[in-house]
């Protein structure tokens, strides 16, 4: 009744204690920790960039089209101030400068949608698709555990963010690479009409929430979504987007361990 955790039933630990205690160390390190946030945060910005082209060509209004590319145009603005950063707070600082711009750009590709999106919000979402966005975020973080698992880095020792009790830090580290992804995968849905308003149910408090419905329609969805290949410019192949956290989760191993001198993050071609 008071919550302690009794036991846990878990499999061998996988990777070795040499990677970890590498892994650890870069952690710790502030300058070292900083370089591997400043390149997740520089993909994280190109990728949406990528994204917010590709929305920009497929409207058809050539005012909204504009519109879209200028907010491309800023946060290439704000990519350019990531070397300049001195410090992880300047990171974070420039992120969510970018982040914001980034999610009124996506208010602008949903505005003729079904759907009401007023803008980023969170524990609660207060529209149907923060309750996508957050709903596919939480799977796509949880990819990202089972990625960092599988090669042996502990997941909640993350560089961008930072560790801190019950947060899969690194998890999040990973999945700030594809986020864009998941964006584009629930535009796509908004704006196909594959979810409608009928799939969200609504508390009294204003959080709103996928329906049992609801999941039912996108859970399908989000599979198909992820046997779609996606070009990876480091291995210049096609890779499958529900491999690409265990591909980038070995890559930062590598970089860990010193075999990279600085960690290639995953971006859009």
């Amino acid at each position: 009744m008071s919550g302690a955790l009794r036991f846990v039933v878990n499999g061998p630990t996988s990777g070795n204690v040499h990677l970890r205690t590498a892994q650890f160390e870069t952690v710790m390190d502030e300058m070292r920790s900083l370089a591997v946030a400043k390149s997740i945060v520089a993909a994280k910005l190109q990728n949406s960039r990528r994204v917010l082209g590709r929305w920009a060509r497929d409207e058809k209004g050539a005012e909204m089209a504009e519109q879209l590319a200028s907010r491309s145009t800023q946060i290439a603005a704000r990519i350019a101030r990531l070397p300049e950063a001195q410090s992880a707070n300047s990171v974070r600082g420039i992120e969510g400068d970018a982040a914001r711009i980034y999610f009124r750009a996506m208010r602008l590709a949903l505005a003729s949608s079904e759907l009401e999106f007023s803008g980023r919000t969170r524990r609660p979402p207060r529209d149907p698709v923060n309750a996508l966005l957050g709903f596919c975020y939480g799977m796509l973080v949880t990819e990202c555990i089972g990625a960092a698992e599988s090669v042996g880095l502990d997941h909640q020792m993350g560089c961008f963010h930072r560790p801190r009790a019950g947060r899969p830090s690194l998890a999040l580290d990973l999945a700030e690479e594809f986020r864009a992804i998941s964006d584009r995968f629930v535009v796509s849905l908004v704006r196909r009409r594959q979810i409608g308003p009928e799939d969200f149910d609504r508390s009294p408090g204003g959080a709103v929430y996928l329906s049992d419905h609801g999941r039912t329609r996108l859970l399908p969805a989000w599979e198909k979504h992820k046997e779609s290949e996606v070009q990876h410019q480091l291995l210049r192949r096609p890779v499958e987007r529900w491999a690409l956290p265990s591909v980038q989760a070995t890559l930062l191993a590598r970089h860990f361990r010193g075999d990279l001198p600085a960690y290639p993050p995953f971006v859009l071609p």
